[in-house]
């Protein structure tokens, strides 16, 4: 992979949207932007971790954070979106509104002890309610372009699983999309031939895999792959947010060691985000 950007602190949660490729930067407090030649934009700037960000129906940006589930207002201040007041991890919004969030189900920074999480929706009306459970650290979060699959990245279960997406959000028939075997999927996206990326931090690499697991590409990296998203002018860009990674005693310690990296993709971009 090629370096397209460098001087983030902790990135995550890249995301093509507008023209340009937004990532988060957990330790700077910060959402970037960048345009297709790597000029950077801060786009917001929060007290707290910014985790992953997404767009609702209206055009609205809708982000997890350590403050909530919020939504940025014209003037930039953040409101808080479906009133579930604890720090979630990743965001997808489907087709329809709904949006889709996770979360561990334990304090990974203060050393508990791993237990499954859960995934809740935020609908457009703004009830909320958890829709899965049970998930071994959901991760990476994609929906299929037709809006009838959720695809879960379980970084602890070394698994992709999908669930169908039923009215309001509901999620049924849930089912092992790829077992990945000794993998930890983290950040994920589709492509437009039904294949799914994900990130690896340990393993150091970005693979592309079909349903049922068959491995279709490896992009291999120097620095743990956090998340991936594909984007650029014609959707072929793959974009991977890599870190150096010594565990969660040294987030946000040392010179800043994330870098946006590059590789070009046999297929375009496809689903949400």
């Amino acid at each position: 992979m090629d370096v397209f950007a460098t001087g983030l602190r902790m990135g995550e949660s890249p995301r093509w949207h507008d023209g340009r490729l937004w990532v988060c930067d957990w330790v700077a407090g910060e959402v970037l932007s960048y345009d297709v030649d790597g000029q950077r934009t801060v786009e917001l700037t929060m007290t707290g971790l910014p985790f992953s960000v997404d767009w609702l129906l209206d055009g609205r940006t809708v982000l997890t954070s350590t403050r909530g589930v919020v939504t940025v207002e014209e003037d930039g201040s953040l409101t808080p979106y479906g009133a579930m007041d604890q720090a979630w991890n990743e965001i997808v919004v489907d087709p329809a509104g709904n949006t889709f969030v996770n979360a561990a189900g334990f304090d990974l920074m203060g050393g508990e002890e791993p237990r499954p999480g859960f995934v809740w929706v935020v609908r457009p009306d703004g009830s909320s309610e958890e829709v899965a459970d049970g998930v071994w650290f959901p991760n990476g979060m994609a929906v299929t372009p037709d809006g009838g699959t959720l695809v879960v990245a379980e970084s602890y279960g070394h698994c992709l699983t999908a669930f169908d997406i039923g009215p309001g959000g509901r999620l049924d028939h849930r089912r092992v999309w790829a077992d990945l075997g000794d993998a930890a999927p983290d950040g994920i996206c589709l492509d437009a031939e039904g294949a799914t990326w994900y990130a690896d931090v340990p393993h150091r690499q970005c693979v592309r895999v079909a349903e049922g697991g068959e491995v279709l590409e490896v992009v291999q990296a120097d620095r743990g792959c956090f998340a991936c998203m594909l984007g650029g002018e014609d959707g072929r860009t793959l974009y991977v947010v890599a870190n150096e990674w010594g565990g969660t005693s040294g987030i946000g310690q040392g010179e800043p060691s994330g870098q946006l990296l590059v590789h070009r993709a046999p297929a375009p971009h496809a689903g949400r985000p």
